[in-house]
């Protein structure tokens, strides 16, 4: 484990080689699982006030579906997440041309009609984010629907800390995401 301020980060974040590889995967994290997305307090209030504008990019049915469910869920173990289409997908996500799922508030964001991105633990997948009493845990979620993801980081000698350094930044901040670089790098 490696100590940054009051965040532990797993050896994995430093040592697995990954990039997302969305040719081959389809998105496949935005539709299996068990709940949606996972969002943080704070970030109830923006996906309340975004709905308006990000409709033109969800689909019929996650449009029926927020409509019916609300902008996000509470669910039995008292956790916030993104509603889904029937037990699947996202209820956010959509298929783009080529039949890769995709985020309907990541594309408004990329065209500028809000700036903000999507929940961060979408941004920072594959690493979840366990937050206990007096710090918060930083592990890597292995899971087999990533593996061309692994096999596309290890082709390329991308570390997870790497690839992920922008979301890693916009959660912790510059300061700590350089503090994490020194770490991996110099011990």
């Amino acid at each position: 484990m490696i100590k940054v301020g009051e965040v532990l980060v797993s050896d994995d974040v430093a040592n697995v080689e990954f990039v997302c590889h969305l040719e081959k995967c389809k998105g496949a994290c935005c539709v299996e699982g068990e709940l949606g997305a996972p969002l943080e307090e704070d970030e109830l209030k923006i996906m309340e006030e975004i709905q308006d504008i990000i409709k033109p990019y969800l689909t019929k049915d996650g449009l029926e579906t927020i409509k019916k469910e609300g902008a996000y869920v509470l669910d039995e173990d008292g956790d916030y997440s993104t509603p889904v289409i029937k037990g699947r997908e996202c209820a956010y996500a959509h298929y783009d041309q080529q039949g890769v799922l995709k985020c309907g508030i990541e594309q408004a964001y990329l065209d500028g009609k809000i700036s903000y991105r999507k929940p961060i633990s979408c941004h920072l997948y594959p690493i979840r984010i366990t937050k206990k009493k007096n710090f918060e845990a930083v592990n890597y979620h292995q899971w087999n629907i990533c593996s061309a993801a692994c096999s596309f980081g290890q082709s390329l000698k991308v570390p997870l800390y790497k690839f992920l350094k922008d979301p890693l930044i916009r959660k912790y901040g510059q300061l700590w995401y350089d503090e994490l670089v020194n770490e991996i790098e110099n011990t």
